[in-house]
């Protein structure tokens, strides 16, 4: 995969986030420009990396039903607040990308949810729409990581480090498209389980379609 090209911090600044459970956190929040995709994509800044340390990162690909409205058909809003947690503790980065349903947009993941309805997986929901099963890129991620000064080899600029990210997702594809990317992907550390009686056919496909890394033993058993 050919190495993306350059992008740059656009802005910055401190927001306070408070998650409906009372979590309280703070992040400093990034814009950019230059991203392959032009898309409005942020980078959250939470906890402090210690010397020597590597960050802790999550690519989160946005969820308006999960994310906002609480929705439990999928574990995006659990993960978003886990997540939150976990960086601020390790120090790192929360990527918050607009992709919408795996890539397809809103209105396609709603329309998929309807085939869901009729007995479809998330995936073959997509296909049968005429979309791809995950159409996630993940090169303006790459982008965002090098314009915070994290790349394979160059650690995290300003805050220590010995290169390289320590990934927060249970997604193999995303720490493959990373190091192809040129980003050095250490670890891969898994999210929690986050069960619901909607969502578990949901999990269980990520599981047997794509290889995720859940503890499906926990979903069955």
């Amino acid at each position: 995969m050919p190495q993306p090209g350059s992008a740059t911090v656009r802005s910055r600044v401190r927001i306070p986030l408070t998650f409906p459970d009372g979590y309280r956190a703070e992040a400093e929040v990034f814009t950019f420009h230059g991203l392959a995709d032009g898309a409005e994509h942020l980078a959250l800044a939470l906890g402090a990396v210690p010397d020597g340390g590597t960050p802790l990162v999550r690519l989160h690909s946005e969820c308006l039903t999960g994310d906002v409205f609480g929705s439990d058909r999928c574990d995006c809003g659990p993960q978003l607040r886990e997540s939150v947690e976990l960086i601020s503790g390790a120090g790192g980065y929360l990527l918050y990308l607009r992709q919408e349903g795996r890539g397809i947009g809103l209105y396609n993941k709603l329309d998929a949810y309807a085939l869901q309805d009729s007995g479809l997986d998330t995936y073959d929901a997509n296909t049968a729409l005429g979309l791809p099963e995950d159409g996630r890129d993940y090169t303006a991620a790459a982008q965002m990581l090098a314009a915070l000064g994290i790349d394979g080899t160059g650690g995290t600029g300003g805050t220590g480090g010995t290169g390289g990210i320590d990934l927060l997702s249970n997604n193999p594809d995303k720490a493959a498209q990373l190091g192809r990317l040129g980003v050095t992907v250490r670890r891969r550390v898994p999210t929690g389980v986050h069960l619901s009686a909607s969502n578990v056919r949901y999990l269980t496909a990520k599981v047997e379609r794509t290889g995720h890394s859940i503890e499906l033993s926990r979903l069955v058993g």
